[in-house]
């Protein structure tokens, strides 16, 4: 859909998911597929306290501006926009976190793209954010702004089959020739993480350490359950139980056929 989105000449696309859903990676893997007759400028740090919506605009597209105020600023990046059109250049500025940003600040994005004129697309948006996004651009005070989004996506959790093959793919590019999971120890960390790539990370990581620690080349399900014993302990920020409808499913089948309990 990100790719969609800029071939088609979108003048807003608008990709959310939950924390560690992987909308950054997409990001990264999309910034190497754009063509040289792009002009890209990212934005990450969207919070308030880091300056004003054109500062980061001017720095994200490497605009050199001597202007001390907003209106200034805005002249030049007109310029600048209009000049990179008039070269066959598309300028795409991506917002990553986008959720941080204000209604106030979401507002004047919509402004920069009012030098879009009809079919001519000087500027690109491409957002991407966590679910609270959405709620902001549900904002009646950003009607407009909704209404310009040309490609939008949520992104879901992994289920149980997608979180396996995601593990065995990690492994398989780092080098693994055998089978290092099982199954149920692919259902276990599932269900703890909850399809979250994030987390299936964070858990896979740790599992390999504990079954180094005992010289096992299998991680069976006895040593996730051994790992998450432990981490329950210690652990900051507990699974929300609420990402991924199939969990309680996959619980279940462990339940009814490996009579495995998980907490």
């Amino acid at each position: 859909m990100l790719e969609y989105g800029v071939v088609s000449h979108a003048g807003f696309t608008v990709v959310t998911g939950e924390i560690g859903a992987g909308k950054t990676t997409l990001i990264r893997v999309l910034l190497n597929k754009i063509d040289d007759d792009c002009i890209i400028g990212l934005i990450n740090n969207t919070h308030e306290s880091f300056g004003n919506l054109m500062e980061w605009v001017l720095d994200a597209l490497d605009i050199k501006s001597d202007s001390s105020d907003n209106a200034g600023r805005y002249r030049d990046y007109i310029n600048f926009v209009v000049e990179k059109h008039a070269q066959g250049k598309r300028v795409i500025l991506i917002i990553d976190e986008a959720q941080n940003l204000s209604v106030k600040a979401l507002e004047e994005l919509r402004l920069l793209s009012n030098v879009n004129i009809d079919a001519d697309i000087f500027l690109q948006l491409i957002l991407t954010g966590q679910p609270e996004l959405k709620d902001k651009l549900n904002d009646p005070a950003l009607q407009q702004f909704a209404q310009r989004i040309g490609v939008e996506f949520h992104l879901q959790a992994l289920d149980y089959r997608q979180t396996e093959k995601y593990i065995t793919h990690r492994l398989k590019t780092a080098g693994a020739k055998d089978l290092i999971f099982t199954h149920e120890a692919c259902a276990a960390i599932f269900c703890y993480s909850e399809g979250v790539p994030r987390r299936i990370n964070n858990l896979c990581d740790f599992a390999l350490v504990y079954a180094f620690a005992d010289d096992e080349k299998t991680i069976k399900i006895n040593t996730i359950l051994r790992m998450m014993k432990d981490k329950s302990s210690s652990r900051i920020i507990k699974p929300s139980n609420k990402v991924n409808p199939y969990v309680d499913s996959v619980k279940s089948l462990l339940k009814e056929k490996y009579n495995i309990t998980l907490a």
